[in-house]
Parts: C-alpha cells; structure tokens; sequence
C-alpha cells in the first residue's frame, strides 16, 4: 500500500467496467532547493500576492481563478464552473485504445503516475485489467481531465501496479525541422566502424547504478560552508587538445574509454577494421588480422622469386649442359674427320710409289 497522498481520485473505464482508483505521483524531485537572499543581510526575499486594485496582501482563501479575454476583461471561474465541464473523462480514465508499446514516440513522454486500487472491490477488476495488459503485451491509451485540462494518458504495468504516464497531445510535439545541418555531410565506413568499436568499448550499463554526481558535489559545498570551512577544490578538467579530425577523435576516444574500463589501450586503428559485411572486432584485433594476412602474402611472394631464381638456374645449368654437349661432338667430328682425311692421303702415297 503506497502511503503517498493520492492527487486525484476517480475510475479507470474499461468498455463497462469500472475501476476505483487513485493517482499518486511515481516521480519525485530530489534537486536542492535554494532560497532568494538579500545579499547584504541574508534576508529572505518572499513574494507576496497582492490585490492590485485594493493595493493590499490576500489569503490563499481569497485567491480564485478568473481567464483573462483578448480585451483584458478578466472572467472568473469557479470550481463549481469546472465540475460542470461536459466531458466524461472529468473524474474519469476512459480507456480508448489497446497499441504496442512502440507506438509511443518517446518524445511524447510526460509525467508518471501511479494508479492504486480505490478500496478492496477495486482489487478484482484492477487485477484483471493489470492482467489483460501482461497478457497482450500492449498499453492502453486513455483520456483523463486533470489540473483543469484534458490529457493523454499510457497505462502499462510495472511489477504488480498499474502506471500512467501522461502523453503530451501530438499536435504538442514539434518537427524537428531545422534541427539537423543544413550542410551536406556523409561518413565513410571506417568511421562507422570505429564509431561501433567505441559503441562497443563503452558497452552497457546498469541503469541503477547510475545517481546525481552534481547533487552529491552540491551537498558537499553546503556542508563544507555550514561547518565554516572552505567548499571543496574543483577538479582540474582532463587537458585534450584540440582535435580536428574526426577519425583522430574516435581513435582517441576508444583508447580513452578502454583505459577507464582497465584495459589495455593498445593501437585503435580504423584502417585495419573488418567491413560492416563481417562481424565487427576491435580495431586492435583487425590489425593483428591485417599484419598477419599481410606477412603470408610477403612469404608468398619471397617464396614464388625463390622459386623463379631456381627455376632460371635450372635453365641456366640446362643450357650450359646442352651447349658444352654440342662443343664437345663438335670436337669428336673434327678428330674423326681428320683421321679420315689422314688415312686417305696415305693411301694415296702406297699407290704412287
């Protein structure tokens, strides 16, 4: 049981059924308020609300609601007036539509709230429709009237409560037109690549652990000050030049963010990442597959000039062996000749004698 003080109380309209409720606030301010000052003597300044046309200061009592017309003519409106106004959704959530959650722009996003049960026969249709919603895994858009106005509402559930958080109307919500740069800009790949291998190195977070540095710093300066002692030293920034390129940032920035997680920094080069086909890997991890790919190719091609250098030897050998083969049948044809040639003059010299 939420021990919250409800800020409104009404129903939840589902097609015929209805469900007591009230709504509590699920959000909660935790920032540190400060008081306005004199300066010279630490007064406090307070505003006060004053009748203009008596000059003089009113209770809460006294203090009505009037609208103020394009003529200045001021028309009051009493509480009495609003709860007269001709919309069903006055005291009620009326319940429009059941959509998938994803069809809620974030954009439209308002306050929370929390829907308890309004007393014990609320229980059982408040935990049908709590169940009806976990079944569907949709949200349920409804119209409520609150703080003098109607609004947009998103039922979801949360654990084993209803929420609600208000929507703001879509006609509420600006284009972002202009926003973007006018310029024309395109990225290559390896930027992306090394944007994800940032992505990558920063990894996820719990949400829980997370809290307000600002407000702790904060408390410290007023503790420091109550106590009459110095407010704590800020803390020098951390000095970084003035980068101009972008791959550069990004290279530093994945070293910077691999330090601050314990891990080695190691080289964050873009060049040697993998293309966005094949499954990303850390830049450090790509060189090492590059520099390894690229001494197998330089092996390759010192082992083919090897090969090449020997198969030229082996044609040098070849023809020496071929040319010193010919030099010397060349050499046993002229002594053969020579013989013949011998041996037919001496023939020749029996016969004459």
């Amino acid at each position: 049981m939420l021990h919250v003080r409800s800020i409104w109380n009404g129903a939840i309209s589902f097609g015929l059924v209805s469900i007591p409720i009230k709504l509590v606030n699920a959000t909660e301010n935790r920032s540190i308020a400060f008081r306005q000052i004199h300066t010279e003597d630490g007064g406090r300044i307070r505003y006060r609300k004053v009748c203009e046309l008596e000059d003089r200061e009113v209770t809460q009592a006294e203090i009505g609601k009037g609208y103020e017309d394009a003529d200045g003519t001021i028309i009051p409106i009493t509480d009495e007036d609003l709860s007269h106004l001709p919309l069903p959704t006055a005291k009620t959530i009326e319940i429009v539509a059941f959509v998938p959650a994803d069809r809620i722009d974030p954009l439209q996003m308002d306050s929370a709230y929390y829907l308890a049960a309004g007393g014990a026969p609320a229980a059982k249709p408040y935990t049908l429709l709590r169940e009806a919603l976990k079944r569907s895994q949709k949200v349920a858009i409804a119209k409520y009237a609150l703080r003098g106005r109607e609004r947009l509402g998103m039922l979801r559930v949360v654990e084993d409560a209803i929420a609600m958080h208000g929507l703001l109307w879509p006609d509420e919500v600006r284009a972002p037109e202009g926003v973007a740069p006018d310029a024309h800009v395109t990225v290559n790949d390896k930027e992306l690549d090394l944007a994800d291998a940032l992505m990558d190195t920063l990894g996820e977070i719990e949400l829980d652990e997370l809290h307000d540095e600002y407000r702790e710093a904060l408390e410290e300066v007023v503790a420091a000050k109550a106590a009459g002692e110095a407010p704590p030293q800020t803390p020098e920034p951390a000095k970084s030049g003035k980068v101009l390129d972008l791959m550069a940032a990004l290279e530093k920035s994945v070293r910077a963010a691999k330090e601050s997680r314990g891990e080695e920094p190691g080289e964050a080069e873009v060049r040697s990442l993998p293309s966005r086909k094949t499954a990303r890997a850390a830049p450090k991890q790509a060189a090492g597959k590059k520099s390894t790919a690229a001494a197998k190719k330089e092996a390759a091609k010192k082992t083919a000039s090897s090969a090449s250098a020997k198969k030229s030897t082996a044609k040098t050998a070849q023809g020496a062996k071929k040319t010193a083969a010919k030099s010397t049948t060349a050499k046993s044809t002229a002594k053969s000749t020579a013989k013949k040639t011998a041996a037919k003059k001496t023939a020749s010299r029996k016969r004459t004698a």
